[in-house]
């Protein structure tokens, strides 16, 4: 009798030591910023949400899913833009899953396929602009690039978030012709701001000059004035152009009152 009592005491220890080491591996977690895809029989079953989960071994079976956001670098890639120049360019594209059950059943790896369908897709929108585009309106060209991106990855059941072109690199000729055109730039705006301050100089200037002329005598004050602010810097010298007529008017003058002095030759005769 007391040998059956110590088998059978045996057997329950036994049970409960498999029981109790089944259960914990049979007990899953699933983290917070996770979601669980449940199998059983090979079918796809539910959705696991965070906390502990128990999976039967052989009859069930899960895969886990971050649901995080991921950042994607998109490495070097060359391209030819809309007016045939040679570009690299490089970008970062973020997204997330929003259908952890999708990514699993889709595409067999989500991340892979995403990074491939980020590079293809940025050569072919950078191909659909022009470099000036591209170089001005890098937002434009971002948001182009993210709604192709997620309008192909939407049956994966990925949602992006945002793309960032990071760089754009041109080769070495392209970058001196575009410094050429903006120095080229530069000088047409300062020929066209310079010669309108002289027209806006001239048309003042006509200005005063039609209200010396109607006032009698300003013109001459205006000479004084002008010769006084010179005069107040002892370095600067002052010549007058004197007319060579009024030169011969003053030789004429002076012959003239020799002739009238009493004891001139001309008398004499």
């Amino acid at each position: 009798m007391e040998g059956i009592v110590s088998f059978l005491v045996f057997v329950f220890f036994v049970w409960g030591g498999i029981t109790f080491f089944s259960l914990i591996f049979m007990i899953k977690q699933i983290d917070q910023y996770e979601r669980g895809v449940k199998f059983q029989f090979g079918k796809y079953r539910k959705i696991m949400e965070p906390g502990w989960r128990i999976i039967i071994p052989i009859i069930q079976s899960y895969r886990k899913v971050d649901m995080r956001v991921k950042a994607v670098d998109v490495p070097d890639q060359e391209a030819m833009t809309k007016d045939n120049i040679s570009v690299t360019i490089n970008a970062v594209i973020y997204y997330r899953v929003a259908a952890a059950e999708k990514v699993i059943l889709e595409v067999e790896n989500y991340e892979y396929a995403m990074s491939q369908l980020a590079q293809t897709t940025m050569r072919n929108a950078v191909g659909e602009v022009e470099l000036d585009l591209l170089l001005s309106q890098r937002e434009e060209v971002s948001s182009r690039i993210k709604g192709i991106v997620d309008a192909a990855t939407d049956p994966w059941g990925i949602s992006v978030q945002g793309v960032e072109l990071k760089d754009v690199i041109l080769p070495g000729e392209m970058k001196r012709t575009i410094a050429k055109q903006a120095e080229a730039e530069r000088e047409k705006r300062s020929v066209i701001i310079k010669a309108e301050g002289e027209v806006l100089s001239a048309e003042n200037m006509a200005k005063a000059a039609k209200i010396l002329s109607g006032t009698t005598g300003a013109l001459h004050l205006r000479t004084l004035q002008t010769i006084n602010d010179l005069s107040s810097d002892q370095s600067n010298t002052i010549i007058f152009a004197v007319p060579v007529e009024i030169l011969r008017a003053f030789e004429r003058a002076g012959i003239g009152l020799q002739r009238k002095k009493p004891g001139s030759p001309e008398q004499s005769a």
